[in-house]
């Protein structure tokens, strides 16, 4: 039995199950600027999460043997858009990222960082699917016959891999801080899927990454506002927090031409 579990869309808890949809949880979060903007969707309820899940499923084989493994940029300023620039202007050596069907993964290749991170969130458990590993390449999934998820010991494998820049996805803040104590500046952090955090886990974020997504987060607004963070976006707000992470978002406002939208922001509701 091949199962994957996802925070998705609105925090709403989702299952799958040998391709299908099992488990879909009320979402926590109503609205979305993104997926409004995007999909027209105006509220968020489990049943426009499991029609967005089952629309991935069939659109680009997510959690399934045809998963589609490449993409070209979708959002402005995506973690997984941020990665793959990163890489392709010589920024980082490397993401390390997590992949249904594969769990956590080392990406070299811009498209396939993109057309892995960008299709999926929040991605919390995963069974391995043979094809997606093969299309990855096994030395490059952490643990081929699990698909572990350890972002930790999957940058720890990146620098075993040789990669000296190391960007990596952390959703936990002990995992920001296990890594930067172990990789200090060679490891660029990029925080994401961080609804839900407590104001202590927000402060540690911060303490230990180099880039924050807001998502629905009213502590890492909050603690952003506070330090002073340099902010890009009005709808779900992406925050620089160190030197490189400020370069990263200059060399992405550069290279799209992205000029900061006027008028209020429109953020995610409710906050949690």
């Amino acid at each position: 039995m091949a199962k994957h579990v996802m925070e998705a869309m609105g925090m709403s808890r989702v299952v799958i199950v040998d391709g299908k949809v099992v488990e879909v949880s009320e979402p926590r979060v109503r609205y979305c600027p993104l997926f409004h903007k995007h999909r027209g969707i105006e509220e968020i309820d489990a049943d426009v999460v499991r029609d967005n899940i089952e629309f991935r499923i069939r659109d680009f084989g997510m959690c399934a043997p045809n998963r589609k493994m490449r993409m070209r940029d979708f959002l402005s300023f995506g973690v997984s858009e941020l990665l793959g620039m990163s890489v392709s202007k010589g920024l980082l050596d490397c993401a390390v990222i997590a992949c249904d069907g594969a769990g956590t993964v080392i990406i070299d290749e811009p498209e396939m960082i993109q057309g892995i991170g960008g299709r999926i969130s929040g991605l919390v458990e995963t069974s391995p699917i043979p094809e997606v590993i093969e299309a990855i390449g096994a030395n490059r999934v952490l643990d081929p016959l699990t698909a572990k998820m350890d972002m930790f010991l999957g940058a720890m494998r990146a620098e075993a891999m040789g990669y000296q820049r190391i960007g990596v996805t952390v959703a936990l803040a002990k995992d920001a801080e296990s890594i930067r104590h172990e990789l200090g500046s060679s490891a660029v952090i990029f925080a994401v899927h961080t609804s839900g955090l407590s104001e202590e886990d927000a402060r540690s974020i911060f303490d230990h990454s180099d880039i924050v997504t807001a998502c629905a987060s009213k502590a890492v607004r909050a603690e952003a506002e506070r330090r002073g963070a340099m902010k890009v976006g009005n709808k779900v707000p992406i925050f620089a927090v160190t030197e490189i992470g400020r370069k990263i978002l200059e060399t992405r406002l550069e290279q799209i031409g992205y000029m900061q939208p006027e008028g209020a922001d429109d953020p995610p509701r409710p906050l949690i």
